[in-house]
């Protein structure tokens, strides 16, 4: 009798293996212009979308005056398993998350990664307002609009509140946000610039009172990079008179530029969007990894229209190896940032697909 039970089993657990292996791809939902932002609701997760991540950067500063950049990052990821498997075990839903300080004192970045399938109560990317757990690193957002960011790792620990000075500033048409010239090549994309930080981080151990600024981006997309694309450049920062400054380039497998955007808005709150032919990236210094030994050039000047922004890091080796989690190596750093040669604040650069070409 036990035998048949198990060769009962056998069968029925390959049937519905090949079930699932003929079961369609799930289809993702797609990014259409019109949609518009709708808050609370668009701070939380797109479940039905491919890819997304929360993102936040910005300067910190010690009771001593010692600058520290920090990065914290959560990607929810919907996999192209059968969504009407109702198994608990089955990864819909991929949480991953990347945490990093830097410190010149140290001369490189502490950083952690972590991935789990969504679920069991250890991990999720809720719906209707922001509320990101990955084990005991966390995102939320509170009912006053402040946001509250923890990581707990054996290198670093950080607990922060972020309280909005100005309002979100959305990104593209709308919320639109175009990344090449075909029109699925989108994202949902806004920002909330000049947080104002408080709370404590350092190594773990040693975690210490900061403050500082902050910034924000949540992104979603299905269909974000078009086939042709290596990767991305992209800076954010916050500008000491109260502007905010946006800017990325998708770069081409074969060199050069397939698409660009940039966003300045003034203290005023007047918006100037900038066309793909009206920003360029122009590298003024490079760095090699001795780890990876990819090249990254983690100064440039940044055009848009007439204006140059002059983007200097806060130390060269920023490189953050996430193969352990998202697969990329990239380069992921604070920065000066100068606008025509007069200094105009803090942010943060991105450099993507400078190891191989990038993949989301």
């Amino acid at each position: 009798m036990r035998f048949v039970i198990l060769l009962w089993l056998l069968a029925a657990g390959l049937a519905q293996f090949a079930q699932c292996a003929l079961a369609a791809p799930p289809a993702f939902a797609p990014v259409t212009p019109g949609r518009g932002m709708q808050f609370p609701l668009d701070h939380g997760a797109h479940p039905d979308f491919r890819t997304e991540w929360w993102y936040v950067t910005g300067w910190l500063k010690t009771g001593d005056g010692k600058p520290l950049g920090f990065q914290v990052t959560f990607f929810r990821s919907r996999t192209e398993h059968d969504s009407a498997n109702p198994s608990a075990f089955a990864p819909h839903q991929l949480v991953i998350g990347h945490a990093a300080l830097s410190d010149p004192a140290l001369g490189r970045l502490l950083h952690d990664q972590r991935s789990a399938r969504a679920g069991f109560g250890l991990a999720w990317a809720k719906a209707g307002d922001l509320d990101v757990k990955l084990d005991d690193w966390r995102m939320t957002r509170a009912p006053d609009g402040s946001y509250r960011v923890t990581v707990k790792s054996g290198e670093m620990s950080m607990d922060l509140r972020l309280a909005p000075t100005q309002p979100v500033l959305v990104q593209g048409e709308g919320g639109y946000s175009r990344k090449g010239a075909a029109p699925r090549h989108a994202s949902y994309y806004y920002s909330h610039p000049h947080l104002q930080v408080s709370g404590s981080a350092g190594r773990t151990g040693a975690a210490a009172p900061v403050t500082g600024s902050a910034w924000l981006d949540h992104e979603w997309s299905s269909e974000a990079l078009q086939p042709e694309a290596s990767g991305w450049d992209w800076v954010a920062a916050n500008l000491d008179d109260g502007s905010a400054l946006m800017a990325f380039q998708i770069r081409a497998k074969g060199g050069g530029k397939l698409w660009a955007h940039a966003t300045v808005r003034d203290r005023a709150g007047r918006i100037t969007r900038y066309a793909p032919e009206a920003v360029t990236f122009s590298p003024q210094a490079h760095w090699k990894s001795p780890r990876t030994n990819a090249v990254y050039p983690v100064a440039t000047t940044v055009a848009t229209g007439a204006t140059r922004w002059q983007i200097v890091p806060l130390q060269q080796d920023q490189e953050l190896d996430s193969r352990r989690s998202t697969g990329a190596v990239y380069w992921e750093g604070a920065v000066t940032v100068a606008r025509d040669g007069v200094a105009a604040g803090h942010g943060y650069l991105e450099l993507t697909g400078y190891l191989r070409d990038m993949k989301l």
